[in-house]
């Protein structure tokens, strides 16, 4: 897949990135920028699962996921951006209704989600327990369906990706064989 390259982050750009800094010299890794059926897949199923599962701290935290799996560094930071404000509304509202399910709760069919409300938390509280406290706010339905689309999303990425791959290099060893190809998958 040589096109999809020219869609990803460089590494100088990722290495220079200041929320990615942290992770120092395990960036340099050459197998977390080389694209592989494996690593891509793996790539990019992190980012759509940290992607959908957490509203903050996205691209951080599926670029350690994918140093610590040796996954596609690139891939894993590109795909987080399936929820951005265009698709967050939906998604959530999607994740509130799967988790409203799950969880036993009655929807009305055009009933909308809760505002969120956040816990009473004192004012001089640390700011992780008011952040906490707001998603709390939202209801354990979000939570739940953000957890079951987080996990069923990225598991099929990682297959649809897989999938795809494994068609491409058949096609092209097709084409070679028939002596029609460049001979490049």
């Amino acid at each position: 897949m040589p096109g999809l390259a020219r869609f990803l982050p460089s590494p100088e750009t990722l290495q220079r990135n200041r929320w990615l800094r942290w992770l120092g010299p395990a960036l340099h890794h050459p197998r977390l920028w080389h694209l592989s059926r494996r690593g891509l897949a793996l790539g990019m199923a992190v980012g759509v699962f940290f992607g959908l599962l957490i509203p903050i701290a996205q691209i951080p935290l599926s670029a350690a996921a994918a140093v610590a799996l040796r996954a596609n560094v690139p891939a894993a930071v590109a795909s987080t951006l399936v929820t951005n404000p265009v698709t967050f509304g939906p998604v959530y509202y999607v994740a509130w209704r799967l988790g409203s399910a799950v969880l036993g709760a009655p929807v009305a069919p055009d009933e909308a989600p809760p505002t969120p409300q956040a816990a009473p938390a004192p004012p001089d509280a640390p700011w992780w327990q008011r952040i906490v406290g707001s998603v709390l706010g939202v209801g354990r339905p979000l939570l739940v369906g953000l957890a079951i689309l987080a996990c069923s999303i990225g598991l099929l990425t990682y297959f649809a990706v897989s999938w795809i791959w494994a068609i491409r290099v058949r096609w092209a060893r097709r084409r070679r064989r028939a002596g029609g190809g460049s001979g490049r998958p």
